[in-house]
């Protein structure tokens, strides 16, 4: 091969080569692949508290109501009728004897004087007749006696027409009607109540609860800024029996208590905040309530050990009270427990 041909050959593939290494140098270059983050484990954060040793308390707390232990209850027994006016409303004071409700009277009242006149009359006709012969004397006495009946039945009737109060005290309650409305008889129209005679009445709802209180127990009873101590006067299983429905069901959820000393400025309808200790421990073990986990019939608390290890340990509880429970067995006055 000749020289001019050799050189033409190295000419030609050394274009050949510049080709390929500029066409290569168009394609775009791989990135490289690039570590993964590292993820810093979330720092897990616990309430906790200390096993501790003190007093643990059972108590119903809620608010009682002041009212009259001597109420008067107004009712038309004998018959119903129509009304003519209440004479009382809520909150007015009366006195013993006052008229409450009267009824229309239809002409009552002055067939009751016509009928005192009568008898007034007849009075006047024995005393005259004191000194006539007995036949006349005797007729005088059966003329009064007959007016007299006449009389005592009119009044009566027209005492009927009348509801007057039983007791001195303040309405506590008054039935909303008008003129003309007819009322049954039994039916209560107007309710008195001593305001001086008061005592608290507490309804719990809980049969559990109120089968622990006992009667005679002490009542921390808080009215405003006052404190005092009642007691317990009357529960569910210490009730009167009763044939009214509305009665007996009140009883079967109310626990009433006396308050020898009653609060400054209390009244019928007062509300008060009310605690009675149904039971009490002292020096126990206790934990508080959200620390106890239960699972399938299984009691048992996670404990925290050595500031980051978790284990969790069954425990036998005792008296539970509002906000804490009695732990005892399982722990150690201490360790340190996880609230959930």
């Amino acid at each position: 091969m000749s020289r001019t041909i050799k050189q033409a050959v190295v000419l030609g593939l050394t274009i050949v080569l510049g080709s390929a290494l500029a066409g290569c140098s168009l394609l775009p270059r791989e990135e490289e692949a690039l570590n993964p983050p590292l993820v810093k484990p979330a720092q897990e954060n616990y309430t906790t508290v200390n096993v501790a040793k003190g007093s643990i308390v059972k108590s119903i707390n809620g608010s009682g109501t002041f009212e009259s232990i001597q109420t008067d209850v107004s009712q038309f027994t004998g018959q119903g009728g129509r009304i003519d006016k209440i004479l009382v409303k809520s909150g007015d004071v009366v006195k013993k004897g006052d008229v409450l409700v009267q009824l229309i009277l239809d002409g009552l009242d002055l067939k009751l004087k016509e009928q005192q006149l009568a008898l007034e009359k007849a009075k006047y006709g024995f005393q005259l007749a004191r000194n006539a012969e007995e036949q006349e004397l005797k007729i005088a006495q059966l003329l009064l006696e007959i007016e007299q009946i006449k009389y005592d039945r009119l009044s009566e009737e027209y005492s009927n027409k009348q509801l007057v109060a039983g007791i001195d005290g303040q309405v506590v309650f008054a039935e909303t009607l008008k003129e003309g409305d007819y009322i049954e008889a039994y039916q209560t129209l107007v309710i008195v109540a001593d305001p001086n005679n008061l005592r608290i009445a507490i309804r719990v709802d809980n049969p559990a609860d109120i089968r622990e209180v006992e009667v005679g127990v002490a009542a921390d009873i808080t009215y405003k800024q006052d404190k005092v101590v009642g007691k317990v006067v009357q529960t569910p299983s210490s009730s009167p029996e009763t044939l009214n429905k509305d009665l007996a069901e009140k009883y079967a959820k109310t626990i009433y208590i006396e308050v020898p000393k009653q609060p400054k400025n209390v009244s019928i309808g007062s509300m008060a905040d009310v605690k009675i200790i149904t039971q009490q421990r002292d020096n126990v073990l206790k934990i508080p309530r959200s620390g106890l986990r239960s699972y399938l019939g299984r009691n048992f608390v996670r404990v925290l050990e050595d500031g980051k290890r978790l284990r969790e340990v069954d425990v036998e509880t005792g008296l539970t009270g509002s906000t804490e429970i009695e732990v005892v067995q399982g722990l150690t006055e201490g360790q340190v427990i996880v609230m959930q």
